[in-house]
């Protein structure tokens, strides 16, 4: 066995039971180093301050045997990026297809429909509350 075969042995003996890197844990750092960086600009100690308390949160996450914690911290992450994703490829998708079609909302409910461009004034149910009211495209 090769001098790194028994670091890389040794190492994950250590992070065996313990929690280890996520998303959450993958943003926290990524927070922490911009905090850091814009500290180096403005040259005030509390952004500096904040980056190492992201940073020793982030190892303590990473080192944490309270794996079930951890994971439903990563979940609530998650789910809260979800919606944001998915939020942003909405907005990109309606401003690739804004020549094909006419975004608009439901006076009732605000869900968010469409019409093909060029159908003319149109009754339109929404799919949501089954609302009827006209539209022009």
């Amino acid at each position: 066995m090769t001098f790194w075969d028994r670091i890389k042995y040794t190492l994950a003996r250590f992070m065996m039971g313990r929690y280890g890197g996520d998303h959450l844990g993958m943003f926290t750092l990524i927070a922490a180093l911009v905090l850091s960086l814009l500290d180096s600009f403005i040259g005030s100690g509390l952004l500096s301050l904040l980056g190492m308390a992201l940073y020793i949160w982030t190892i303590y996450r990473m080192f944490s045997r309270k794996i079930e914690k951890r994971r439903a911290e990563n979940q609530k992450y998650l789910a809260i990026i979800g919606k944001w994703k998915t939020k942003w490829k909405q907005f990109k998708n309606r401003v690739k297809n804004r020549n094909i079609y006419k975004y608009f909302k439901c006076p009732k409910c605000r869900a968010l429909l469409r019409l093909t461009r060029g159908c003319g004034p149109t009754k339109v149910n929404c799919p949501q509350c089954h609302h009827e009211f006209d539209q022009k495209a």
